[in-house]
């Protein structure tokens, strides 16, 4: 079975109450219980991890070597400034989505540019919590090799 690891950036533990007007009111153990039964009807295994460390994360991308053929990540705001992220996720060569609740392009400027993006396979953003769920249906049709 696929194994998929989700990984959540900083801030993102406050979904619910955080600016909802941005993020919306869905909470964190909302979205990753709605991923976990999305992960049965795909056919895989989801494992949700979110962190305010950026080496947590960074952590997290190297010890998923041999364990998840995939990952799905919102790096949060570390998306715009870190080097350490996008170079853990090009080392492991793992096929990566990632996602983001709110357009990141129709936000502030410093917001329109993500260092991760160039070593992902895809980017998705904007649809509020379905970012997540449409994130995690491409990531496995990817990896399923699934043409739709």
């Amino acid at each position: 079975m696929l194994s998929i690891l989700v990984l959540h950036g900083p801030n993102l533990n406050l979904l619910g109450s955080r600016e909802p007007g941005i993020y919306g009111s869905k909470t964190l153990v909302a979205i990753d219980e709605q991923l976990k039964q999305e992960g049965q009807r795909l056919g895989v295994s989801v494992l949700t991890l979110q962190s305010n460390h950026e080496g947590a994360l960074v952590d997290a991308i190297h010890s998923a070597l041999g364990q998840h053929q995939g990952i799905l990540i919102n790096a949060g705001a570390y998306t715009h400034t870190s080097v350490a992220l996008r170079d853990a996720i090009a080392a492991v060569q793992i096929p990566t989505v990632e996602v983001h609740l709110s357009n990141i392009y129709s936000r502030e400027t410093f917001r329109h540019h993500s260092l991760i993006a160039p070593v992902v396979i895809g980017q998705i953003s904007g649809f509020g919590a379905n970012s997540y769920q449409l994130g995690l249906k491409a990531l496995v049709y990817y990896l399923k090799g699934v043409q739709v």
